[in-house]
């Protein structure tokens, strides 16, 4: 189900100080969904002084019904940032992908995708498949492409992850500041951009 939190602003003349940050997930179970929840609460830590935070969480079954697929899919052309957070495999649930399709058919405001995998490190390869279509997706849509951990068989530097990197001028001050975080604090998890 789609549920709501804001950062809170102190009136209305903050709004225009403080832009609007919308954050979409989509989850696959409670495990998944808490570590999306961690990296959305990070990003209100470290930016919420820049931001009203707003996010919508939505269960991969819950996309099985096309009401609230519908419903998610307006969610996401709406947000800055969408977040899917999974344990990994050969692929993402038909449903999940429909989603996707649906938002990406419209027009779309976000300027990053992330995926987040909750595996263990062996089990690493194999997301491959849906980090691919993801990546993909993201260059359909426009938009930067981040996953984390980031272990892509080709592209390793000695630690096996990308720094994290950012063009600034793709996309203002948010995403500068995001990638002006990460690269500061040494407890941010390592994200590459994927593109």
């Amino acid at each position: 189900m789609q549920s709501l939190s804001t950062f809170p602003v102190s009136g209305a003349s903050d709004l225009d100080a403080h832009p609007s940050f919308n954050v979409v997930i989509a989850y696959e179970d409670f495990d998944t969904g808490k570590h999306a929840r961690k990296t959305y609460d990070f990003l209100v830590e470290n930016l919420g002084r820049e931001c009203q935070f707003a996010n919508q969480m939505w269960k991969f079954d819950v996309l099985r019904i096309p009401t609230l697929r519908e419903m998610a899919a307006n969610d996401a052309t709406l947000a800055d940032v969408i977040i899917i957070s999974c344990h990994g495999g050969d692929e993402l649930p038909g449903s999940v992908k429909a989603w996707i399709e649906s938002w990406l058919a419209q027009k779309v405001n976000p300027i990053a995708l992330v995926a987040l995998f909750d595996c263990p490190p062996e089990e690493f390869s194999k997301t491959q498949g849906i980090r691919t279509y993801l990546a993909d997706a993201a260059r359909k849509g426009g938009i930067e492409f981040f996953a984390q951990p980031d272990e892509w068989p080709d592209r390793r530097n000695g630690d096996g992850l990308l720094p994290f990197r950012h063009d600034p001028g793709l996309h203002g001050r948010t995403m500068s500041t995001l990638a002006g975080v990460a690269q500061q604090d040494p407890g941010f998890p390592r994200w590459g951009i994927n593109e």
